[in-house]
């Protein structure tokens, strides 16, 4: 590449840098998940920490490895940061945090119900029977 490996915007990309930059992502994703599932494994029971589902040998690939705080990076080796959960728990917690993130429906999966809304001030029915009865041409 020219300008010491760095591209103007809009410029071509090195497909071939490119590809070997994803690959080597996947890569390093795959060895600390990899670490940390077996950890957390290990560790904790092999239970649904939402649900309470059991599982065994033929089922265990179903039971996943959920960061608390989000962060996959945050790995201490005595799992504090982790819980195991399965496919269906596992998803709804992040769909709650996806939530969380953007603001929409801050009540999403909350166990106590949402304070009643305010009633409205304003009625567009208000005087809506005197209207119809009074009488054409008053």
């Amino acid at each position: 590449m020219k300008n010491g490996g760095s591209r103007r915007p809009g410029g071509d990309l090195d497909g071939g840098r490119l590809d070997a930059i994803v690959a080597r992502a996947h890569k390093e994703a795959d060895t600390r998940m990899r670490g940390y599932r077996e950890q957390s494994l290990r560790l904790h029971p092999h239970v649904c920490a939402r649900c309470g589902r059991a599982f065994d040998r033929s089922n265990l690939h179903e039971l996943t490895v959920h960061h608390k705080d989000h962060n996959h990076d945050n790995n201490p080796p005595d799992g504090s940061n982790w819980e195991n959960l399965c496919l269906y728990c596992h998803d709804w917690e992040h769909q709650k945090y996806s939530y969380a993130v953007i603001g929409a429906q801050a009540d999403f999966g909350l166990t106590t119900p949402p304070a009643a809304p305010a009633e409205a001030q304003h009625n567009p029915f208000a005087g809506l029977k005197e209207a119809l009865t009074r009488k054409r041409g008053d």
